[in-house]
């Protein structure tokens, strides 16, 4: 039926920035969204355990029977998107990456630059899409320890954060970027202190409106748009109800949202 939910879900709250436009191009659909910051950062875990994290979100989001998957993570669509597809067939889900083909086709200089966590950095996904679209393009590569944890502190304009992003910027201005590439949903929380770095000079790609066109291609293809309701956000996070959490969604989303604890078996 197309009054289903459709769920979205990251290690924390970086998702957010998808949910927000989801919601904002598509309001009338109802979304669900689990931030699983109890086990933040992925970029820093295993595959085995980012894949067991995922699989057990997929179930409980089927028991709010959603409609389809939104896996707004890079990490987790890296490590995780082809195992959830195989075992649950009967939901389209929608992953993301790296923005490299458009930064490619965006860039003058020649050189691009890519922010992610560890994981997303050593994926054979971000390696085909070099592969694929960047074998004449210089590109550089930057895993960023300590910045999901910042965002997920609700710590966007601290020293601390403008000091790891300066560390892992200006590498990549002094080599000539011009296009950016943020390969982590939680970095657009970021792009104040990241625009006021690079002074202009580049182009900051985020992934969030492909995302939410891909998954309204989807929904169309499938009849399952909702045209009769105004969308509702349930909001859900395993660590539980967190000033942290309602900072950080009233910053992006720009209102306030309830946070409910997943239930104990996720922990």
């Amino acid at each position: 039926m197309p009054n289903r939910p459709i769920g979205v879900f990251d290690s924390g709250v970086g998702g957010v920035s998808v949910l927000k436009e989801i919601h904002k191009q598509l309001p009338n659909e109802h979304l669900i969204y689990i931030a699983d910051s109890a086990h933040a950062p992925y970029g820093n875990k295993g595959a085995k355990m980012i894949r067991a994290r995922c699989r057990r979100i997929t179930q409980f989001l089927l028991q709010k029977n959603i409609k389809a998957l939104v896996i707004a993570c890079n990490t987790a669509t890296a490590v995780a998107a082809e195992s959830l597809r195989a075992e649950f067939q009967q939901i389209e889900i929608i992953g993301l990456e790296p923005a490299v083909k458009p930064a490619v086709e965006q860039t003058k200089t020649g050189v691009i630059g890519i922010l992610a966590t560890d994981q997303t950095i050593k994926s054979a996904r971000l390696a085909g899409l070099i592969h694929a679209y960047a074998m004449d393009i210089q590109v550089e590569k930057q895993a960023c320890p300590g910045l999901v944890e910042q965002v997920e502190a609700g710590l966007f304009e601290s020293k601390q954060t403008q000091k790891l992003l300066k560390r892992y910027l200006q590498p990549m201005l002094a080599k000539g970027i011009d296009t950016l590439v943020l390969g982590c949903t939680h970095y657009p929380f970021l792009l104040e202190p990241i625009s006021r770095l690079t002074q202009g000079s580049v182009t900051i790609l985020e992934t969030s409106i492909p995302v939410t066109q891909q998954l309204q291609r989807v929904l169309s293809r499938n009849t399952l748009l909702c045209q009769q309701t105004k969308g509702q956000i349930q909001f859900f996070s395993s660590q539980g109800e967190s000033k942290k959490h309602r900072e950080s969604i009233k910053l992006l989303c720009h209102q306030n949202i309830k946070v409910q604890e997943l239930p104990a078996l996720f922990s």
